[in-house]
């Protein structure tokens, strides 16, 4: 499964799937984007094998320099994309895609490639792979996040800022 509508949040379980679509979406944004995405790698938890996710594909694409992010707008907009600014996430800047008015499937956050974001989200993504326990305790705090805010995407990722702060402060 993959989509959500908007504002709600729900955990699903892992769907093996979701990788065979990140392949196609980076195929699609490789090709829209060409030599100015510098990198496209499938992040959070979607991208962990067996973790429990909200059924929405987190793409990172990469930029040097960071201003080029603006050099994405049209292309990914020609995808089917929205831009959402930065949605709250510092130095991102947001791009989502729905099946329809009502339904997110997939985020594309535009980065520095190989800045901080860039390689601490995927220090943790890899972190997150390897570590069931890490993988365990994460899922825990997810649920911990929705039963405290089932509706708004916002809430749902304040509740749960500190614990990936934590964890990145851990493994950098």
């Amino acid at each position: 499964m993959l989509g959500l509508k908007h504002d709600v949040n729900l955990l699903v379980d892992h769907d093996p799937q979701w990788e065979t679509d990140f392949i196609e979406e980076r195929g699609r944004i490789s090709h829209a984007l060409g030599v100015i995405a510098r990198g496209i790698e499938h992040y959070g938890s979607t991208a962990v094998k067996g973790m429990r996710a909200k059924p929405i594909l987190d793409i990172m694409v990469g930029v040097a320099p960071f201003e080029d992010w603006q050099k994405c707008k049209a292309p990914l907009e020609r995808l089917g994309y929205d831009y959402a600014a930065n949605a709250g996430v510092l130095r991102h800047h947001i791009f989502g895609r729905g099946r329809d008015s009502t339904e997110r499937t997939h985020l594309v956050h535009i980065v520095e490639f190989m800045g901080v974001s860039w390689r601490t989200d995927l220090v943790l993504r890899d972190a997150l792979r390897a570590d069931p326990k890490l993988r365990d305790a994460y899922v825990r705090e997810k649920e911990r996040a929705v039963a405290a805010a089932p509706k708004g995407r916002a809430k749902y990722n304040e509740q749960k800022q500190s614990f990936i702060f934590d964890m990145k402060a851990t493994l950098i």
